[in-house]
């Protein structure tokens, strides 16, 4: 088979798999953010069996790829690969008064993408931690001053004193979206953002930024008031 229709064939299969009502609803769901096959069939109201079915339709179509959480191993997340985001347009989010960005140690995740936020949009926001570490992690504050961002060294918080009923939470680690959802400050968003600070390269932080900031920009697209 040329390369023309393997070409073909996929692309094929890709309209295929969004062609079904369901796996287009699971498509939607995870536009702006990542989340565990059953916390899909429970926003959906759709039976766990009948979702995992369309997610294996999506993930042989190249859509979606599958993760483990780095804090509860047993449990899987959803994304969708960097190519099906420039096939869709992102839902429309409600109105929030500030967007607040959580991770477990508030140290680093967290607070580059409040950083981001800052940056890209000048809007209220806010970082924090389920379990804050006494000071932001030096290699964030020096990826960030690579990219023309400042972070302050000692300004970690926990989430019990920053979030409010206004706020757009979006919990940037496995770990804290966990923490949050057994809780009663469910995140609207989850990010399933690799913790840099367990490899502790360089490159580490450096793709922790790269991602936040590519999901940054989708999300800004999706917020009341957008041009785009």
């Amino acid at each position: 088979m040329s390369a023309e229709q393997t070409s073909l064939t996929g692309r094929a299969r890709i309209h295929a798999a969004l062609g079904d009502p369901v796996r287009l609803a699971i498509v939607d769901a995870l536009c702006l953010g990542d989340a565990s096959p059953g916390e899909i069939a429970r926003d959906l109201g759709l039976p766990t069996n009948l979702v995992a079915h369309h997610v294996n339709v999506l993930a042989e179509a190249g859509l979606v790829e599958r993760a483990r959480s780095e804090a509860d191993r047993r449990r899987t997340y959803l994304r969708l690969v960097p190519a099906t985001l420039a096939l869709l347009r992102p839902p429309r989010l409600p109105e929030a008064d500030r967007v607040v960005f959580v991770c477990t140690h508030n140290s680093a995740r967290s607070q580059l993408a409040a950083a981001l936020w800052r940056e890209r949009t000048g809007g209220p926001v806010a970082s924090a931690g389920t379990h804050p570490a006494p000071r932001v992690h030096p290699k964030a504050v020096a990826v960030a001053r690579r990219h023309g961002l400042r972070l302050d060294p000692a300004g970690t918080t926990h989430v019990a004193d920053i979030i409010d009923t206004g706020d757009l939470v979006i919990a940037v680690c496995d770990s804290a979206h966990e923490d949050l959802t057994s809780g009663t400050a469910r995140p609207r968003l989850h990010w399933s953002v690799p913790d840099p600070v367990r490899v502790g390269t360089d490159a580490a932080f450096e793709a922790a930024y790269t991602d936040l900031a590519g999901r940054i920009d989708r999300l800004t697209s999706a917020l009341p008031g957008d041009p785009s």
